[in-house]
């Protein structure tokens, strides 16, 4: 019960609160270390070309140059996945999108680390460029990688099918079908891509890098650099936004110590904004088709998925994005009979990555438009239909997910009762409507990235004589607030308040494991590691406590920075006091936890992504007023309620909830990245559009508390979950408003306008893809339902 804890459920502030407001945080940037030198990258300027010449003699020539470097010097292969090794630090002989790094400068200053870069010559072969899905599929001869799941610029083909699919689409009485296009967008996180590394005397490399991974950093640089990793330390800064884009090992960091190692002086590399754009590894572009088989009354009896990825030039999360487009559909709705076949494509332009939602929003934004559609033509409300086939909690999907704790009927009863979405929906006069869709979201991976039977987070406590608590651990905060997530965690146990404990995180040399900020993982996992730490040290503390004042333990509580016997509160001791008593019967106090999901995976090749210790789910209305004359859509309020298992912190949770529609709407109204001529067409932010404040709407938060047996706390995910289901609500709304449907987000002006037209031409009203290639998918892996 939320009365039973004391910092758990409050609306306390973020423990790094008062420093980021003040400007007091250092980031990467802000680091300035003595005798530092300053490192720029040479980009491509071709879309897809052999490298004939490279000369840096000029460059090298230049006062002020402390070293040049091309990808001669840094030859071996890196990359976040096992199976996607595919980049080079520099490239080598080929480059594969504008912006590809071919070379590297470090000098006294950026000044003249620029005009060094100007002073390399390069000599291109251009060879043809691949910009879409459909040119990569169909140009055979032009292959800008020679590995894949082919044919042509093929990475990876996916197909599964689980029960009996045509069986199911037989059994049923009505079948729809839909295709949708869902553009590809960037993160735009505030601060810019930078790292510093400082290679000492002794032998010993650090780097200081703005990333979400910093264990995954770690390895790439040991691996690139042939160097041990035991004399490698990476200590990750405060993240200024990531979102996902700051998840894989980077070149600059690479060449950052390369450069270092080379000098003996410190480099930094700080990214422009224009070449964070080209960094990108964001959402991936996707066409998708979606077919489903009803009964009358509206009961799901088969479904079948296709998904066409544009993964650009380079491998990154690419596979598990592939396998997350098709995996988390049936989290939601109980599917009898499911197949999914994909594939992701190499393009000549810069890779794609995991983005908020990491691979899941896409396939989202395809079923929950598909399910209005066939609510309308079943004659059944769009959130009766849904209702009608919700998943159950505690079950297990035909693809052999386990569900756990599932508050979404609670999630949609709230968010429909509160926007009135029965009564108004059609109602509200002309251009204006209502939308509605529901969705569900990881609560971290259940498997490590290289798999492996070691813990996925551990946490050390360490209390001194004075009473100060530190916490280590690897976990790094990118905004998510995950610092005070643990500084509640071990605050509540010991009945401190969370100022009260220090932090230690994100350094390889001093803090334990943690695979990182991705997949929405750190409150469910490094969460339990930090109370299982704190349980250990309350046990020592109650236990010489107790001795010492002759109680039994079980009578002991911690709160209000005491421990005291709850049968005579008067009783007890001051924590520094406490404290002092444990030194002197076990000596130093230091505890540690650790935690590693249940074993989840099905039996299937492929199964290792979409299984999750926990699901957090969403629904959302969005309400939305649309002008006719010029096509756009202003998004008046949005109701979101989210099952967030227990809110440890309910103001981070709001907060959370409150940025994932913003970044919801950027997707669904104006974001994209699109190129001409193999170059990105705005690589600014004055011209990427993204939602300011002037464009957010009434947002209207409900925490729907599940509590989860498996979370610490109770508690699950928010991080990424909310954003899913706002951008077919939103679309769902436009369709509500003037009849007419997109099924191409973003959804801009003239899309609007262009259904309309349709419409009054005696045409369907509507915009998007018309079908999708007629691809020939390998044979399904058949596996039967649980």
């Amino acid at each position: 019960m939320a009365h039973d804890f004391s910092v758990i459920g409050r609306m306390l502030p973020r423990v790094d609160g008062l420093a980021k407001a003040t400007g007091q945080t250092r980031y990467a940037d802000d680091l300035d270390l003595p005798r530092m030198l300053y490192g720029r990258l040479l980009r491509s300027t071709c879309a897809h070309a052999r490298i004939v010449r490279l000369d840096t003699s000029r460059a090298r020539a230049l006062a002020g140059v402390h070293a040049v470097i091309t990808g001669r010097d840094l030859p071996v292969k890196f990359g976040i996945l096992p199976v996607s090794q595919d980049e080079h630090a520099l490239a080598l002989d080929k480059v594969r999108f504008v912006g590809d790094p071919v070379a590297a400068v470090a000098a006294v200053d950026e000044e003249t680390a620029e005009r060094a870069l100007e002073l390399i010559d390069v000599e291109y072969e251009p060879l043809e460029a691949i910009m879409t899905i459909d040119q990569a599929l169909a140009r055979d001869h032009v292959r800008i990688h020679d590995y894949g799941d082919g044919p042509a610029n093929v990475h990876k083909m996916v197909a599964l099918e689980f029960g009996d699919v045509e069986y199911g689409f037989r059994q049923a009485e009505y079948v729809r079908e839909d295709v949708v296009f869902y553009q590809g967008s960037t993160h735009l996180p505030m601060e810019q891509h930078a790292a510093v590394a400082s290679y000492e005397a002794d032998g010993k490399l650090t780097v200081w890098t703005s990333t979400q991974t910093p264990h995954y950093v770690h390895r790439a640089l040991a691996k690139v650099l042939e160097y041990p990793a035991g004399r490698i330390r990476v200590i990750a800064t405060p993240v200024g936004g990531g979102f996902g884009g700051k998840s894989d090992p980077f070149a600059h960091e690479i060449v950052a110590a390369k450069l270092s190692m080379l000098t003996g002086r410190p480099v930094k590399i700080t990214c422009t904004r224009e070449e964070v754009f080209y960094l990108h590894r964001g959402r991936h572009p996707e066409l998708l088709w979606v077919r489903t088989g009803f009964t009358r009354d509206g009961r799901i009896t088969a479904m079948h998925f296709k998904a066409f990825l544009d993964g650009g030039a380079y491998g990154s999360y690419g596979v598990a994005t592939l396998y997350y487009a098709g995996a988390l559909q049936t989290t939601t709705y109980r599917i009898p009979a499911y197949r999914f076949e994909g594939l992701r494509v190499f393009t000549n332009k810069p890779p794609c990555g995991p983005k908020r939602g990491h691979g899941t929003p896409q396939a989202r934004f395809a079923l929950e438009v598909h399910l209005d559609r066939a609510a309308a033509d079943l004659g059944l409300d769009p959130v009766e239909l849904r209702r009608r086939n919700l998943v159950e909690p505690y079950s297990m999907t035909v693809n052999h997910l386990r569900i756990t704790s599932c508050g979404l009927r609670e999630c949609i009863d709230r968010v429909v009762e509160a926007s009135g979405y029965l009564e108004r929906r059609g109602r509200l006069g002309p251009g204006r409507g209502l939308g509605f869709a529901v969705s569900a979201y990881l609560c971290g991976a259940a498997l490590p990235i290289y798999w492996n039977e070691m813990p996925q987070s551990e946490v050390q406590i360490k209390i001194d004589r004075g009473g100060g608590v530190t916490v280590y651990s690897m976990a790094i905060d990118i905004g998510q607030g995950s610092d005070t997530v643990l500084a509640s965690a071990v605050a509540e146990v010991l009945g401190l308040d969370p100022a009260e404990v220090a932090l230690v995180t994100a350094d390889t040399d001093l803090t334990p494991i943690d695979l990182g900020a991705y997949s929405s993982r750190v409150t469910f996992m490094a969460g339990n590691a930090a109370v299982e730490a704190a349980r250990q040290m309350r046990g020592r503390i109650f236990q010489a406590v107790a001795e010492k004042l002759e109680v039994p333990v079980e009578l002991l509580a911690a709160r209000g920075g005491r421990i005291f016997n709850m049968e005579k509160p008067e009783l007890g001791l001051e924590w520094v006091e406490a404290v002092r008593v444990a030194e002197a019967r076990w000596g130093l106090l230091l505890t540690s936890g650790s935690y590693r999901p249940p074993r989840l995976a099905g039996p299937y090749k492929g199964s290792g992504v979409g299984p999750s210790p926990a699901y957090s789910y969403t629904a959302c209305v969005a309400e939305v007023t649309c002008d006719a004359e010029t096509g756009w859509v202003t998004v008046d309020r949005v109701w979101l309620a989210h099952d967030i298992g227990r809110a440890i912190n309910p103001l981070l949770v709001e907060g959370q909830i409150e940025g994932s529609v913003y970044m919801a709407l950027g997707e669904a109204l104006m974001e994209e990245q699109v190129f001409r001529r193999g170059v990105h067409k705005f690589p600014s932010m004055l011209e990427y559009k993204s939602p300011t404040t002037l464009e957010a709407p009434e947002i209207h938060s409900f925490l729907v508390e599940s509590v989860d047996p498996e979370g610490p706390f109770g508690a699950k995910e928010v991080g990424q979950g909310p954003l899913l289901p706002v951008v077919p609500a939103v679309v769902n709304a436009v369709a509500d408003a003037l009849g007419v449907r997109i099924d191409e987000v973003p959804l801009t002006p003239d899309k609007v306008r262009a259904a309309l037209a349709d419409r009054e031409r005696g045409g369907p009203g509507r915009v998007g893809p018309r079908g999708v290639p007629a691809v020939r998918f390998k044979d399904p892996i058949r596996v039967q339902p649980p």
